[in-house]
């Protein structure tokens, strides 16, 4: 019994091991993905070749995407990408037995009442497109540039709490990187460590 327990937590030690290893690294190509919005219309990363896309992992039941949801921030961070021609990506890598999974219809009910900006939000039920970025939290941010390549992963801000209030005295991650890469500049920060709530993966992906 105690082997078995062992080679299970090797097991499991190698399997996360080797997520973190295929997990999309900064520098490199961003993985191509195809996901289906919350309209049913199948959506793809290489739809949008040319563009900078952002893309979010979103669960409006964590405190922290609710932490940036109710001020309007996520909501400002989008419009002011999306004004400059940048493609915004929320998605949901939410298992679907998960106690605060929204099916599509009321994800995106729940994105029209927050006056979301984003280009689309995509379903990842499965959690495949979440465990090929390596998306950890709710929020988690990334940032691809016209070439394919991730040039910022982590947080959307430099403040780790739960409080709205804390949000004005935050450095904006995104609306930073965004403007260097736009201005075609290498992004300062292009790695910071990602908080929130933990991504709710199926046990089954």
């Amino acid at each position: 019994m105690k082997r078995l327990a062992v080679a299970s937590a090797l097991a499991l030690s190698f399997s996360l091991a080797t997520s973190a290893a295929l997990a999309a690294s900064v520098g490199q190509p961003a993985p191509n993905f195809t996901a289906v919005d919350t309209n049913g219309k199948a959506v793809s990363l290489a739809d949008f070749k040319g563009k900078h896309v952002v893309l979010e992992w979103v669960n409006p039941g964590c405190p922290f995407v609710q932490k940036h949801y109710k001020p309007g921030n996520m909501q400002g961070t989008q419009k002011d990408a999306t004004a400059k021609g940048v493609v915004w990506l929320a998605i949901s890598s939410t298992a679907p037995d998960a106690s605060d999974y929204k099916k599509p219809a009321d994800l995106a009910g729940w994105m029209k009442t927050q006056n979301a900006a984003a280009t689309a939000t995509l379903m990842d039920d499965d959690g495949k497109v979440g465990k090929a970025y390596g998306a950890r939290t709710t929020p988690h941010m990334y940032i691809v540039n016209p070439a394919g390549t991730l040039v910022y992963a982590g947080a959307i801000d430099s403040n780790r709490s739960a409080n709205p209030a804390d949000i004005p005295a935050a450095t904006n991650y995104i609306k930073q990187a965004l403007a260097e890469t736009l201005a075609g500049k290498p992004v300062t920060t292009a790695s910071t460590q990602p908080y929130g709530c933990s991504v709710k993966y199926s046990t089954g992906a």
